[in-house]
């Protein structure tokens, strides 16, 4: 499991959330109470633990706490693109966002300028979930399966100042 990348760091953050954000981007406890796992490494409860990422996402600050799960294993996934005008982009990705099976998005500076994964139980409902992005964006979506599996880590250690 991971916390999602953090958006924005120009925030002051509270030592708890600083812990959050830099000392579990990897191995989230997977454990019947994961949060009560971390409270503890912390010195706090679970409730301050939920309440403070709910809080982190509230601010915008990440977009989700959850597993990654290798491509494929579980279900059917794949990459996604649209391009997207401009001014229409933060809207766009918000509507792609909104979506269960949307893992996460973001911008490229490409004429196929939003980039999403998605992952669903199977074939027929991944290409059901790609026609419903279409038809709720107004954009066609181009499928990108993958075709070799690479894993890139996306944690990183946040130098605090």
């Amino acid at each position: 499991m991971n916390t999602a990348v953090v958006k924005n760091l120009q925030q002051n953050f509270t030592e708890l959330e600083k812990h959050l954000l830099n000392d579990f981007q990897h191995e989230i406890p997977l454990t019947q109470r994961p949060f009560a796992d971390i409270a503890k490494k912390l010195n706090t409860d679970e409730e301050t633990v939920i309440k403070t990422f709910e809080d982190l996402k509230q601010r915008d600050v990440i977009s989700r706490v959850g597993p990654v799960f290798r491509p494929n294993r579980i279900g059917v996934s794949t990459l996604a693109a649209m391009a997207v005008p401009e001014d229409k982009i933060d809207q766009v990705a918000e509507l792609v966002s909104a979506f269960a099976e949307v893992n996460h998005n973001y911008e490229r500076l490409h004429h196929f300028n939003l980039w999403f994964v998605v992952t669903a139980r199977n074939d027929a409902h991944l290409e059901q979930v790609l026609l419903d992005i279409e038809q709720h964006c107004a954009h066609p979506v181009m499928n990108l399966p993958m075709l070799e599996d690479f894993f890139i880590d996306l944690g990183f250690d946040i130098k605090w100042t």
